[in-house]
């Protein structure tokens, strides 16, 4: 478990890497702000597309020496960015493919930890193992500081040494469960995908939960720029805070998920985030207000994550493996939709608001989708399942 969680806290600071950099490099590379959105949302999506092809080589190797090939590959790619430099939009856009490898982590970390847990505390294990996106705090909170003091080229070689300790630690720590893991095909992943309905279901559920935290975490610095002025370091500052409420808060979600169910808390998350992120939209209060906004939106969400987990491997036992990068992919890629969207409506429109009323929106027709077939869910899984549905 402890290896798990380090390799995927550090794999998602780097993964994250960009967003707190990207009023440095949007100033540095003279980005407009659909290229800086662009920016961002790079790694996300190929994060979101490398998970599935990393959680079927975890399955012919194992979890462990996919984790350590994963971590090497994106350590070199920050060295090389880091001696050679980033010197144009396609390269920028070039080093957030090669960190999508490092958002892919997913598909490594929480099936090394679920596996070795019964079903009724999987959504604690769950959790526990994806809190590793904590990580992003730390990329928030220090990369816009050490860029401002030695040049964000210089973040990229810093963000080396955690790497390879983590890297030292997983080798030494990392542990697969002894249990019998079929392998992954591409056929496999259509299978359940065209057989069975629960799967989109989970997909578009967690595409807003981890969707949300993802793109908002890339997008809240350049957002804190440009509506109030901050500088890097306070937006940076003001993005950890939201980034922290939001990491804290996926194993509780998972506890809270176990004790009354998965469905419940997700009702209680697509409300509140539909409310709250409608009233940032509307631009009331100032600064301090707004960033309260956020956390409280980012909080949910986290929460929303856990819960998400803890139903998953109820529906998807024997699939769980499957399921797991399939959903995280859809994750991704709701971050992206959601980090790039916000950079075309500000681009467009010249405010953030329609951007954040559609998500908000968005969250709303997730509520009532699962205030539909909640009761479905529960009554199918409660012979099969001891855990809350």
């Amino acid at each position: 478990m402890l290896s798990a969680f380090l390799y995927f806290d550090l794999s998602f600071m780097v993964w994250y890497l960009l967003g707190p950099l990207q009023v440095q490099l949007a100033a540095a590379l003279q980005l407009d702000t659909q290229q800086r959105a662009m920016m961002v949302a790079v790694p996300i999506l190929c994060g979101a597309v490398l998970r599935l092809f990393l959680g079927m080589l975890a399955d012919r190797i194992g979890a462990k020496r996919t984790g350590m090939l994963a971590q090497a590959l994106v350590i070199a790619s920050l060295l090389v960015a880091w001696r050679l430099g980033v010197h144009s939009y396609a390269q920028v856009l070039l080093l957030g493919l090669m960190l999508g490898v490092a958002g892919a982590s997913f598909a490594v970390a929480l099936p090394l930890a679920s596996r070795w847990y019964p079903p009724e505390h999987q959504g604690t294990a769950m959790g526990i193992a994806g809190a590793g996106n904590s990580g992003t705090v730390f990329a928030a909170l220090f990369a816009p500081m050490l860029a401002m003091a030695f040049g964000y080229q210089a973040v990229f070689g810093l963000a080396c040494i955690p790497l390879v300790l983590t890297l030292l630690v997983f080798a030494a720590c990392a542990k697969d469960a002894p249990v019998t893991v079929p392998r992954k095909h591409l056929s496999d992943y259509g299978r359940v995908l065209l057989g069975n309905r629960d799967s989109w279901w989970f997909m578009f559920f967690y595409s807003i939960t981890f969707g949300g935290f993802a793109g908002f975490a890339s997008a809240l610095p350049g957002y804190f720029h440009d509506q109030f002025g901050f500088d890097p370091k306070i937006a940076g500052w003001a993005t950890a805070a939201c980034v922290l409420a939001g990491s804290v808060m996926r194993p509780i979600g998972g506890v809270i998920a176990d004790r009354i169910g998965g469905t419940r808390t997700l009702l209680a998350v697509y409300l509140a985030v539909a409310v709250l992120v409608a009233t940032a939209g509307m631009g009331i209060g100032g600064s301090v207000a707004t960033v309260s906004l956020f956390v409280l939106t980012l909080l949910c969400l986290g929460a929303g994550n856990g819960a998400v987990f803890q139903l998953v491997p109820q529906r998807f036992g024997t699939d769980i493996g499957l399921m797991t990068g399939l959903i995280g992919m859809a994750g991704g890629i709701g971050g992206f939709v959601l980090a790039a969207g916000m950079g075309v409506v500000k681009q467009q429109t010249g405010s953030y608001s329609l951007g954040l009323w559609l998500f908000a929106g968005i969250a709303l027709l997730a509520w009532g989708f699962l205030s539909g077939i909640k009761h479905q869910w529960r009554n199918r899984w409660s012979a099969v399942s001891a855990a809350r549905v």
